[in-house]
Order: C-alpha cells, then structure tokens, then sequence
C-alpha cells in the first residue's frame, strides 16, 4: 500500500518528534543539573510533557487526514447508491 507525501512527511515528523523528546530531555537535564536535581528533573518533565503535547498534535493530523479519506469513500458510494435510486 502506497503511502502520499502528507503521510510520509507526518511519519517523518513523529520520528524526529520522538528523537527530540529523548534527546531533548537528556539536554534539559544536563543543562540545568548546575541549579539543582529537583529543578532539572522539574523542568525536563516540564519538557517531556509539552513536547508530548506536539506530538499528540501531529498524530491528531494523521488521523483527521484518515477520516476525512474515509468520508470521501463514503460519500463516493452514497452518490452511486443515490443514483441508481433516481435511475430506477
């Protein structure tokens, strides 16, 4: 099954989004560690979760562009069913 850009181009983001998330907050911890262990585990976890946020985002895209795929099926069959009903 053939995959369009949109759906390349997404599956390519969520990667890099994942890779981000766990490199990121490897980063964010060893940056901050100088401040403190609670504040750099405080804010890598602020980190992870806003990141996560993006990433539900762009899953959300992913899965509307499904839908809306499905709907155009649909509505291609209502019209046939639609015509051959006023043929008859």
């Amino acid at each position: 099954m053939q995959k369009d850009i949109f759906d390349r181009i997404i599956g390519f983001l969520l990667g890099a989004s994942w890779a981000i998330v766990l490199f990121g907050a490897l980063l964010t911890f060893k940056i901050f560690i100088v401040f403190g262990f609670s504040f750099s585990l405080f804010l890598t976890f602020l980190f992870i979760f806003f990141s996560l946020f993006m990433i539900l985002a762009l899953d959300a895209f992913s899965i509307n562009r499904k839908r809306l795929q499905e709907s155009k099926k649909h509505t291609q069959l209502l019209e046939k069913l639609c015509e051959k009903q006023s043929a008859e």
